[in-house]
């Protein structure tokens, strides 16, 4: 048996060969001939099989059982001593033996850089075998520093892999109690008051003066966000205005227009509209969240190269996009809930029949196959040499006058115009 690499997994290899195996094969063979065997035939094979294998297995044994020849070593020695392990796994003698080169890239990359002059000092000549308990010392301490390298790659990942687990334990126990919750009212509200406090924040932050209020651009977020246009700018011109009354008003303001558009749809309607809402945002961002870390987490070890460790750095970038995560999460679901509208049957646009074209009915002559509109549509087409307009059959009776744009009938938008100006329909006599 010849292989790249044996790893210890499939079939084992057993000496004079497998029994169950070799009479499958035969029964596919007999199946391919077209002869199904009987259970008398099958039973006839198996015994033969059985004496075959066991004078292979005598002869096998009697040369000392299988012989496995390893051609390099692997980077670790836990696969090379599953290939060892094949001339045992049956519980049959055998041996194993590696050929190994020097130039291997094992050696080459993580073996001793004294290795040249450690065999020159032994006398040993070119394309002479080396046998020698240092070489063997130096191919396991070259496989060791592999192994401690991948070793160290690993758990490097798994540091990783449990900054992205942190965040997915969190989303998931929030969803989870999002999903027990049968009124979600009061996380609403929380998520509301919180995107009130987040805007005056941002607009009139702590301890600044009045010409330092972004006013304009709170109230087109609060415009934006909860559909409500406030006289934000008139309550800074109150003399002693500060930042904890806006913040009462806006809070005051968007409680009444959550009531009010609860009123609207019923307390049953708008518990499932804040839990399908909620769920459905949630979901999504969490899917952003997770490719935007795993881009993160490409490029942030360019950071070791100012001097920084880039799992601290990939801990700090990954929590700042959590919480810019949850903050988009609150603004999303209060804005689409404060904007949801329902929707009656009878605002549906309704379809008028006498705005659709006339239906066009073709008749096949039965002798010549051919379709009499469009024989009656190529006779009218003009002499230009272009696409004839589609007519309905009533049009096509008449002849089709350039100058009459009554005689033109149905003409399709993307079709020449009959007036003979080269260009389509829709941009010459079509045209809205």
């Amino acid at each position: 048996t010849i292989a790249t690499n044996m790893a210890g997994r499939g079939t084992d290899i057993q000496l004079g060969g497998n029994l169950d195996m070799r009479l499958e094969n035969w029964q596919t063979e007999q199946s391919v001939k077209g002869k199904e065997p009987t259970p008398e035939e099958v039973e006839a094979k198996r015994a033969e099989i059985e004496t075959d294998i066991e004078a292979k297995k005598k002869r096998a044994l009697d040369a000392g059982g299988l012989y496995v020849i390893g051609t390099e070593r692997h980077e670790s020695r836990r696969i090379d001593n599953q290939l060892r392990g094949r001339s045992g796994r049956q519980g049959d003698p055998g041996a194993s033996r590696f050929f190994l080169s020097l130039d291997d890239d094992l050696m080459r990359i993580f073996g001793s850089e004294r290795m040249d002059g450690m065999l020159q000092a032994l006398g040993l000549k070119d394309g002479e075998a080396i046998v020698h308990p240092w070489i063997n010392k130096a191919l396991e301490k070259a496989q060791g520093k592999v192994e401690a390298r991948n070793f160290d790659i690993r758990k490097n990942l798994l540091k990783f892999d449990n900054v992205m687990n942190d965040q997915r334990k969190a989303i998931f126990e929030q969803r989870r109690e999002l999903l027990a919750d049968q009124d979600l009212n009061e996380t609403i509200a929380e998520m509301r008051h919180q995107v009130v406090d987040d805007l005056v924040a941002e607009a009139v932050p702590e301890k600044s003066y009045p010409e330092q209020w972004d006013l304009e651009g709170l109230k087109e977020k609060v415009d934006s966000i909860f559909g409500l246009d406030l006289p934000v700018g008139d309550w800074a011109d109150e003399e002693g205005i500060a930042e904890a009354e806006i913040h009462e008003r806006l809070l005051k303001a968007t409680d009444e227009a959550a009531a009010k558009k609860a009123g609207q749809f019923g307390s049953q309607t708008m518990r499932q509209l804040e839990r399908a809402v909620l769920l459905q945002t949630l979901d999504s961002l969490w899917r952003e969240h997770l490719v935007t870390l795993e881009h993160l987490r490409q490029v942030i070890g360019l950071r070791g190269y100012g001097q920084r460790d880039p799992l601290n750095e990939f801990k700090s970038e990954s929590f700042t996009l959590f919480e810019q995560m949850l903050s988009r999460l609150r603004e999303a679901v209060t804005g689409q809930i404060m904007h949801a509208e329902i929707a009656h049957e009878s605002d549906a646009p309704s379809l008028d029949i006498a705005d659709l074209p006339p239906m066009e009915v073709h008749h096949v002559d039965p002798t010549t196959g051919q379709d009499e509109f469009a024989l009656e549509t190529a006779e009218a087409a003009p002499a230009s040499g272009g696409a004839a307009p589609v007519r309905t059959r009533k049009a096509a009776a008449v002849a089709l006058d350039p100058a009459d744009p009554s005689t033109w009938g149905k003409v399709q938008r993307n079709a020449p115009c009959p007036c003979g100006s080269g260009k389509k329909y829709k941009h010459c006599h079509g045209a809205f």
